[in-house]
C-alpha cells in the first residue's frame, strides 16, 4: 500500500477591498483634475474665444445698436446691459462644460478613470473647478469693455468686485446642469444643441436687455421668476449701487439649489456608466 502525502491546503488569495476615498483624497484628487484641465486649456487656447471675443462683441454690438432706442443714448444704457452680458457670457461659458465633458468621454478618456481608485465626483468637479478661470476671464474683459465705453460703476470698487464674484458663482452652479448633460446626451453636438435651447430662452426671456416695466403682463410674470433675472438683478444692485439687497441673497440661493439638485445628478448619470 503506497501512502498518499497530503500538501497542506494553500489560503485562497484575497484582494483587498476598495477603501472609500477620504475627504483628503476627493479634494486632492479634484485639485489633480482641474490642473490637468488647466494644461488642456493652455495648450487649446481656442477653448477661450467664447469667453474673450464673446464679451467684447456681444457688449459692443448690443450697446451700440440697442442703446439709443431703450434708454436714450448708450451711456444710459451701459448700466443695464453690462450686468445682463455678464450673466449671459457665464450662461454660454457654462454650456461649453457639457460639450467638452461629452466630448471627453467619447475619447475614452473617462473609460481610463474606471480602473483608477478616485473619488467618482472628482472628474467631474476637477474640470469646472477649472472652468473658473474661464469665467473669471469672461467677466473681466465684459466690465473692462464697459468701462472702455464709458461705463462708470456707482458701487465702486467693492461693487463691481462683488458683481464680479456673484457671476463666476452663477456660472459655476449653471455648469452642473451642462455636466449632468453631458453624462446623459449621447453625443457633444445633442449636449450643444440642448444646451441652445435652454440658453435663448433664458437669458433673452429675462431683464437683462430690456426693463421688465417695457414688456407685455403675461411675458413680465415669467421674467420675474426667471433665476437669470435674479442674477442680473442682483449684479445690477451690486455693480451699480453697492447695495446687499434681498435680490443678491435670491441670486446666492438659487445657484446653490442648483448644485445642490444637478451635482448629485452629475455624478450618479456619471457612476453609472463607470
Amino acid at each position: 500500500m503506497t501512502t498518499q502525502t497530503l500538501l497542506p491546503a494553500t489560503p485562497a488569495v484575497t484582494r483587498p477591498l476598495a477603501t472609500r476615498p477620504s475627504l483628503a483624497d476627493t479634494v486632492s484628487q479634484t485639485l489633480a483634475m482641474a490642473w490637468r484641465a488647466l494644461k488642456k486649456m493652455r495648450r487649446n487656447p481656442e477653448q477661450f474665444f467664447d469667453v474673450t471675443f464673446q464679451p467684447i462683441l456681444f457688449t459692443a454690438m448690443f450697446a451700440y445698436i440697442f442703446g439709443g432706442a431703450i434708454s436714450g443714448s448708450v451711456a444710459e444704457y451701459l448700466p443695464l446691459i453690462i450686468p445682463g452680458i455678464l450673466a449671459q457670457t457665464a450662461l454660454t461659458a457654462s454650456m461649453a462644460t457639457g460639450t467638452q465633458m461629452r466630448e471627453d468621454m467619447d475619447k475614452g478618456v473617462f473609460d481610463r478613470f474606471k480602473a483608477m481608485p478616485i473619488a467618482r465626483i472628482a472628474p467631474l468637479a476637477g474640470p469646472m473647478l477649472a472652468d473658473l478661470l474661464r469665467y473669471g476671464i469672461a467677466a473681466t474683459i465684459t466690465i473692462a469693455v464697459g468701462i472702455a465705453m464709458g461705463f462708470r460703476p456707482g458701487g465702486g470698487v467693492v461693487g463691481v468686485v462683488a458683481g464680479w464674484a456673484l457671476t463666476v458663482f452663477a456660472g459655476w452652479s449653471l455648469s452642473w446642469i451642462f455636466a449632468w448633460l453631458g453624462t446623459v446626451a449621447r453625443s457633444a453636438q445633442a449636449v450643444q444643441g440642448i444646451g441652445m435651447m435652454i440658453m435663448f430662452p433664458l437669458t433673452f426671456l429675462s431683464n437683462a436687455f430690456v426693463p421688465t416695466s417695457t414688456l407685455p403682463g403675461w411675458l413680465a410674470t415669467f421674467v420675474k421668476v426667471n433665476p437669470v433675472s435674479h442674477v442680473v438683478t442682483a449684479c445690477r444692485d451690486l455693480i451699480n449701487d453697492g447695495s446687499l439687497t434681498a435680490e443678491v441673497g435670491w441670486a446666492m440661493l438659487g445657484c446653490s439649489i442648483i448644485v445642490a439638485v444637478f451635482a448629485p445628478l452629475a455624478v450618479r448619470s456619471y457612476s453609472r456608466k463607470m
